[in-house]
């Protein structure tokens, strides 16, 4: 039976996992290093999966006959509100160490894990994955009355969703 619970934001947790290759050990060195299991602080992630439709627009005919399938891109942001060097770092790799790079980098790539749980329904779960993530951009906001805030955006190359119920 599908899960038919609710969740909010208390309810999720954020954490990392890698793959084996050198994309893979580079993400893995970081969040090894900085504990991103689970990424704290986090306040916000948002995941968007756009598939294009090609919609066949035959002559005579105001409707579309059929639509097609294209292209899936998956995308995101995470904002956070503890500013360590650790989304940096996952971004660019030995690129973000703090000493300029000689030539050519890896660019770490990760599994993003996002899963909730209501503490008042134990066992009901969904865990939504976004497979091959690499971040593209990084953000750093310092207010003068408010938390200092980064946030990233990121690219993925595809998405799971499981969810669990008793």
């Amino acid at each position: 039976m599908p899960n038919s619970h609710v969740f909010t934001g208390l309810d999720g947790a954020i954490s990392v996992a890698v793959e084996s290759g050198p994309e893979g050990d580079a993400a893995k060195t970081v969040a090894d290093t900085y504990s991103l299991t689970p990424i704290g602080r986090a306040t916000g992630v948002t995941v968007q999966v756009d598939s294009a439709m090609k919609p066949f627009h035959e002559l005579g005919q105001r409707y579309a006959a059929e639509l097609r399938p294209g292209n899936v891109n998956i995308s995101g942001t995470i904002s956070r509100a503890h500013v360590n060097g650790a989304l940096l770092r996952l971004m660019l790799g030995e690129g973000g160490s703090g000493s300029r790079p000689a030539g050519a980098f890896v660019s770490p790539t990760f599994n993003l894990s996002l899963r909730m749980e209501n503490a008042g329904a134990p066992g009901n779960s969904a865990t939504v994955t976004v497979h091959g993530v690499k971040l593209d951009g990084w953000s750093f906001t310092m207010p003068e009355d408010n938390f200092v805030m980064e946030s990233v955006s990121f690219k993925a190359l595809w998405i799971s969703g499981e969810d669990a119920s008793v």
